[in-house]
């Protein structure tokens, strides 16, 4: 690896290098060593690699080695820091690009000419200077664009388990989301961390197979890079999402996954640094780490652009209060939240429709947006399929003959709704109108009266009575 920078005049070398502790260096007697500050740390092979301060004291700092430790030794090395934290190139032209998580090219081209240089920590938005989001993005999926609308400037997180399929939820929301009505430019950022191998290979084959890449940054980590760059991975694609966003008036979609893994380095990082853990071994400013991500999205006053962000975590054995799920809960917006027992009756994408919720929903729904009837059918068919979960444990306990016919309708419409509705093709796109169209074929399987959520005008308009009277009810 190439040095990051030309040693400025007057910069100071340490050669007391006390201690390499897994991903990090100890080194004594530093002055004037600021958090966050970037350098090289040169071995007794003659090889630079770089080094970010994450602790300093009086008289020390220590740093972690961006390129991992393997071979290097304590006595023998030479640190040095530049003053400045670490700074990326970036360009509209990474776009079809593959690169680590340091932002270095990973497809064996360079990097384009840089059109600036941006911290990678960013710069939290202004409250003051955010503006509300209502303006929905159309993922393609119906079960997130009928019921849990992903809006422009949101961050809603998708909570998964260990063996379901986030990866191809992420995959295919990445290959067809898009942002409707005047023509306006969208990009995807998709940041993947602790990867294996394999699914590597996937979302390459798939990004390149389906021309995705043309318009998405992939920024890629692997389960066998060093824990440092693991951290500075989601930062690095909302470093390119921000210049995208603010200075070339993208829309951005950041996809990051899976948090899970990022939190785990963290955890390991933490470690390595002797802090006393919190809940579960993880360090106890967790909450304000992952804050530090996800704050760095919205709308801003004056620029057409913004940022979404959709991060995916495992819940370890799909515990919902696990930490990770926990504060990020706390941060964004709302969250999706897959089902282990829909994914056990095949049905893709399986998402428990009562765990999820999207909290920005209702502002960017409705006429002129999507369709006037959305918010009202969204609502009804979260009404209708909670009573149906209930009807269904009560046929396990009297069976199904011993129901009214009214509950034999509530059966028919959660099968219905599962199997229509939710479920979907992987290669399948649909807009919100044939959407909002299924919605209202499983829902005319109910009768009209039962449709509490939906106001006369609407429902005289899109209930669809010859389904109902379609539907035979035997042994009523």
């Amino acid at each position: 690896m190439s040095k990051i920078a030309e040693v400025p005049h007057g910069v100071v070398s340490y050669s007391t290098v006390k201690e390499v502790k897994g991903p990090l260096i100890v080194i004594e007697r530093t002055r004037g060593v600021a958090y966050n500050e970037i350098g090289e740390v040169i071995g007794p092979d003659g090889e630079p690699r770089m080094v970010q301060v994450v602790e300093v004291g009086s008289d020390y700092a220590i740093a972690q080695v961006l390129t991992g430790t393997l071979g290097l030794p304590a006595k023998g090395s030479t640190v040095r820091f530049y003053g400045r934290t670490l700074r990326i190139p970036v360009s509209e032209d990474l776009l079809g690009r593959v690169l680590d998580g340091k932002g270095q090219p990973r497809d064996g081209l360079p990097l384009p000419p840089a059109e600036d240089y941006r911290d990678i920590n960013g710069e939290p938005l202004n409250p003051y200077a955010r503006e509300y989001p209502e303006e929905p993005i159309e993922t393609g999926l119906s079960v997130v664009d009928g019921l849990d609308t992903l809006v422009r400037g949101q961050k809603l997180a998708v909570f998964s388990g260990t063996g379901l399929p986030h990866n191809m939820f992420a995959a295919q929301i990445a290959r067809q989301a898009t942002v409707r009505g005047k023509e306006e430019e969208f990009a995807i950022i998709f940041a993947a961390m602790g990867l294996k191998t394999e699914e590597a290979l996937f979302f390459l084959d798939e990004f390149r197979r389906t021309g995705a890449l043309r318009r998405l940054v992939l920024v890629l980590n692997l389960a066998s890079d060093p824990i440092a760059e693991r951290i500075l991975t989601p930062r690095t694609a909302l470093t390119i999402a921000e210049h995208l966003a603010w200075e070339r008036e993208y829309h951005v979609l950041v996809i990051l996954t899976d948090m899970t893994n990022y939190a785990e380095a963290l955890r390991e990082l933490s470690s390595s640094k002797g802090e006393l853990p919190g809940r579960r071994g993880y360090p106890g400013y967790l909450y304000t780490d992952l804050a530090t991500i996800y704050e760095r999205t919205g709308r801003a006053k004056g620029k057409s652009g913004s940022i979404t962000q959709l991060p995916i975590l495992t819940m370890p054995h799909d515990d919902i209060t696990h930490p990770i799920p926990d504060l990020t809960g706390y941060i964004t917006e709302g969250q999706l939240v897959l089902s282990r027992s829909l994914w056990g009756k095949g049905i893709y994408p399986p998402f428990d429709v009562i765990m999820s919720l999207s909290r920005l929903m209702k502002d960017a729904v409705g006429e002129g947006k999507t369709r006037e009837d959305h918010k009202y059918a969204a609502n009804q068919l979260i009404s209708a399929y909670s009573r149906a979960l209930e009807v269904r444990n009560l046929a396990l306990l009297v069976g199904e003959t011993n129901l009214t016919w009214r509950e034999r309708r509530y059966l028919r419409f959660a099968e219905q709704f599962e199997r229509k509705f939710i479920s979907q093709g992987y290669y399948e796109r649909r807009t919100f109108e044939q959407t909002l169209d299924i919605a209202w074929d499983v829902l005319s399987i109910l009768p009209e009266d039962e449709l509490t959520n939906v106001p006369p005008d609407i429902s005289k308009r899109y209930y669809r009575r010859s389904i109902f009277e379609s539907v035979k009810d035997t042994g009523s």
